[in-house]
């Protein structure tokens, strides 16, 4: 069965001012066509080095609600994104929807793409989460540290790494405050602060899911960020996980054990000095490596994934592998599975 069909329409002279707009994130109007019906959308290019590739990824935002649709050209497979982002709510965190769909352009086929839900406004209401404030992690400034990570200066601002989404005028000082309040603090004052302002739960559990996926870039960039509203707690949304299950997010094969198990962040660091966090971390993954992270549950998964897209990616103008290739990344995830069990479960024990 095919992929379903998703048609920008973008004039002439949105087209070139598309192009002009390649790395300034500006947005054209346009419109999307999906089955059958027509609506009005924004459209612009996204992601880093990837603007630069010939089979581009798009963000679109049609009634209100963002979709990003990505290229995935530096992952064999395809998949890793989609299979993160099924993985990670078996690990008990909210993550966004995804749909392998036909992408066109004008008509012009433009190949298979990864349809992914935007963490916004909508994305909350459909969990029936209520939240104060939202912000994107978008570079590495966002390592929840007090200095620049390449300078070791200070940062000139403590949001350097963020991009605020939405929140009232007190919530940028109020991140501020959390992040640097924790990093000041030690001990029982360190554990007391983080416990009324952080849902460790959802860390440890967005933690573990970025440790056992691979993730190396999710830990301090590639993420959300956001206040429930009831609490008054920040938890923490996951965005990016290309570069997993045994490649980094230029395709490469890495060692399983490229990610370290406690992962990283200073707030990583800070919440895991704490013996009962260091319990419930092992408990999670002990837990996941006992059940949904295991070759049983994932591989028909990743089998279903590849076998569905495969017919659709066959005529993809821009396919890079070989049909043995696309099909050979189950056996690349597989192994990156079974390794990192070993790994990770080495690991507990000695945490």
């Amino acid at each position: 069965m095919t992929l379903p069909v998703r048609n920008l329409l973008i004039g002439d002279s949105e087209s070139v001012e598309l192009e002009r707009n390649l790395w300034n994130d500006r947005y054209v109007p346009a419109v999307m066509r999906t089955n059958g019906q027509s609506a009005s959308v924004k459209v612009r290019y996204r992601g880093g080095h990837t603007r630069g590739y010939p089979k581009r990824s798009y963000e679109v935002v049609r009634e209100g609600q963002s979709f990003h649709y990505n290229a995935e050209f530096d992952d064999p497979s395809m998949i890793r994104n989609a299979l993160s982002f099924h993985f990670l709510p078996t690990m008990g965190v909210p993550s966004p929807r995804t749909k392998h769909v036909l992408l066109q352009r004008n008509g012009e086929p433009l190949g298979v793409y990864l349809e992914i839900e935007g963490v916004e406004r909508k994305f909350f209401r459909r969990r029936k989460i209520g939240y104060s404030s939202l912000f994107y992690a978008i570079n590495n400034n966002a390592d929840f540290g007090l200095r620049v990570p390449e300078t070791n200066r200070n940062k000139s601002s403590l949001l350097s790494g963020y991009e605020y989404r939405s929140g009232g005028s007190s919530e940028k000082s109020r991140l501020v405050s959390f992040i640097r309040g924790f990093n000041e603090r030690s001990g029982s004052r360190l554990h007391n602060f983080l416990r009324m302002r952080l849902d460790t739960s959802n860390y440890l559990r967005w933690l573990g899911g970025a440790v056992l996926t691979g993730n190396y870039d999710g830990f301090e960039q590639n993420y959300a960020i956001y206040r429930h509203s009831k609490t008054g707690k920040y938890r923490i949304i996951p965005w990016d996980y290309e570069g997993t299950w045994g490649r980094n997010c230029y395709g490469r094969i890495v060692s399983s054990d490229l990610v370290d198990v406690k992962g990283y962040n200073y707030l990583t660091v800070k919440l895991l000095e704490n013996p009962e966090m260091r319990r419930k971390y092992r408990s999670i993954l002990s837990n996941a490596i006992k059940g949904p992270f295991t070759e049983r549950a994932l591989m028909p998964v990743v089998n279903g994934m590849l076998e569905n897209i495969w017919p659709d990616l066959r005529e993809d103008p821009y396919r890079r592998w070989t049909r043995a290739e696309f099909m050979g990344e189950a056996e690349v995830i597989r192994q990156y599975i079974r390794e990192r069990r070993s790994i990770v479960s080495a690991a507990i024990r000695k945490m």
